[in-house]
């Protein structure tokens, strides 16, 4: 039975290395050996706190989403009343992030969704998870716009919000691909002149 501390220097060190890893090499290319070396401790330690690599990917796969949502929700957009300008903020604060040298480009969900969502359903289901808590933050800014700005208007904000991620993932795809990181601002640039559209605002 585990009595290990959930938060301890330790548990963190072994986090810390396998994100760093597994954002480089991808998960499958990461062994505990690796993560061992590079977090400087024994492999006695690693399987203190984690009984799997696998339940090790699914804690980092958490503490990267969590942390990245944290981040971008400390945004002054936060703070605006109007909702479609939260909308824009949001756009905004990610962009404004993407240019952050400190940040890593890629992104450990999408990196997971990719390569491991035939092999480790358990992952799959969790990035699935991640996916549809971060369309349902978009989702209510979208919800009190519309209600407020274009009540009337067809569009659906669900999907819109899936949208968002969508063309989120993908810029980071392209910019990983291309090396420019230019590319996601210019992406999203692109979305929040359509929504603008959207809204006629």
């Amino acid at each position: 039975m585990r009595t290990a501390q959930t938060h301890s220097p330790t548990k963190e060190k072994l986090l810390d290395a396998a994100q760093q890893l597994m954002l480089a090499k991808g998960f499958p290319a990461t062994t505990v050996d690796e993560i061992c070396e590079t977090a400087g401790l024994t492999k006695g330690s690693f399987f203190h706190y984690f009984a799997s690599k696998e339940q090790l990917g699914k804690e980092v796969l958490d503490r990267f989403y969590f942390s990245r949502q944290q981040m971008v929700e400390q945004g002054l957009f936060r703070k605006k009343s109007d909702p479609l300008q939260r909308v824009y903020g949001y756009v905004d604060r990610v962009i404004e992030m993407s240019k952050n040298p400190k940040l890593p480009r890629t992104c450990l969900l999408g990196h997971f969704t990719q390569e491991l969502s035939d092999t480790h359903p358990e992952i799959r289901l969790l990035c699935a998870q991640h996916f549809a808590e971060w369309a349902a933050t978009l989702k209510q800014d979208l919800d009190e716009a519309k209600a407020q700005h274009a009540p009337k208007a067809p569009f659906d904000t669900q999907s819109l919000a899936e949208y968002f991620l969508a063309v989120m993932q993908g810029s980071r795809i392209l910019a990983t691909a291309k090396q420019d990181a230019k590319v996601i601002e210019q992406n999203l640039q692109h979305l929040k002149r359509y929504v603008k559209s959207l809204f006629e605002k």
